[in-house]
């Protein structure tokens, strides 16, 4: 088993979701949201930072997931996303964890098979293959999709460093 924690950074709510791979199946072991309350951005990258560090105490994963920096029409609100997306993987690395980074392109294709998905199909497909009962936060889903992502990514390399390739569609050693 691998257990994996995705982060969905920002500078107001980061998300975070961790799955557990037992082979093909795919377990939500918890997501959830970090809410900052500081007045200062210096604040709530702190804030982002502990909160990460006691996510990862708490569910001890394996392996990081985190969505790479898109640029936004806004360089202010990219910057600050930039930001936190730093204090996240500050948390982690510290803890030596190996970070991963995908695209919210590459998110979407694996999750939902399209990479300009709709953030409702995301949570959709996020409820389906993690078999939950309720819609999480988006920030949550994002981050489970992040870990989702990661999950099927990092199965695709293992057989890939195993020797195996692709061949008319079918799998060949």
């Amino acid at each position: 088993m691998i257990r994996i924690l995705g982060i969905d950074p920002g500078s107001r709510t980061t998300g975070f979701g961790v799955i557990d791979v037992e082979g093909q199946r795919l377990i939500c072991a918890g997501s959830g949201c970090i809410q900052t309350r500081g007045d200062s951005l210096a604040e709530r990258l702190a804030e982002i930072h502990q909160g990460i560090l006691d996510v990862a105490e708490n569910y001890a994963p394996q392996e990081i997931a985190i969505e790479r920096v898109f640029v936004q029409r806004n360089a202010d609100s990219a910057l600050k996303l930039g930001q936190a997306r730093g204090a996240a993987i500050s948390a982690v690395a510290g803890l030596r964890l190996p970070v991963h980074e995908y695209s919210p392109t590459q998110i979407k294709q694996a999750v939902v098979g399209r990479g300009n998905a709709a953030k409702k199909q995301v949570q959709h497909m996020v409820c389906a293959l993690l078999n939950l009962n309720r819609t999480p936060p988006a920030d949550a889903a994002d981050a489970l999709a992040m870990a989702i992502c990661h999950s099927h990514l990092r199965g695709a390399m293992a057989q890939l460093a195993a020797g195996r390739g692709m061949r008319r569609g079918r799998l060949w050693k």
